[in-house]
């Protein structure tokens, strides 16, 4: 049975750890997808560095804004959910599952878990953001799955050293 708590700090190792687990299969495809130059600016000392600090940083500066998903003691996932009361939005900041507990509702329930936040708070939509490359699909694949409506977004990059 998944139990959807609060993140406390005692935490943080499992839940940087299970990050990169999770993400470990979607940035190889994500660099085939975007232009190198893109690639090395947001990632010069690899992924892992950078997923790990980003993450980092979410865990540390808005814990209260942090879920995580549990089985018994076991960690199977997180999720950050963020407000933007200007807007009335919630946004599902992070979700990450561990990949041995991908495909089996975790995801769902941490997401049901954010929208809930986001009603508690007054909120009328959510929003969630990811890549349209290869590596996302599954990702794109659950929030559709969820009810999201997708907003036509380009992004552009152009390579200032040419």
């Amino acid at each position: 049975m998944v139990r959807i708590v609060d993140y406390t700090p005692e935490y943080r190792e499992e839940v940087l750890a299970l990050s990169l687990r999770a993400w470990e299969p979607v940035f190889p495809l994500v660099r085939n997808a975007v232009p190198g130059f893109v690639y090395e600016a947001f990632y010069p000392n690899g992924w892992k560095e950078r997923q790990y600090r980003d993450m980092a940083a979410v865990l540390d500066t808005e814990p209260e804004n942090v879920a995580i998903a549990l089985e018994g003691n076991q960690l199977l996932g997180w999720v950050c959910t963020r407000l933007h009361p200007e807007d009335s939005m919630s946004e599902v900041h992070v979700l990450a599952v561990d990949p041995a507990h991908q495909r089996k509702g975790v995801g769902q329930a941490l997401m049901e878990h954010s929208f809930d936040a986001g009603r508690r708070a007054g909120m009328s939509m959510v929003l969630v953001e990811t890549g349209d490359d290869p590596g996302h699909k599954p990702a794109r694949r659950a929030y559709e799955a969820a009810g999201f409506e997708r907003w036509p977004v380009a992004r552009y990059f152009k390579n200032l050293a040419e």
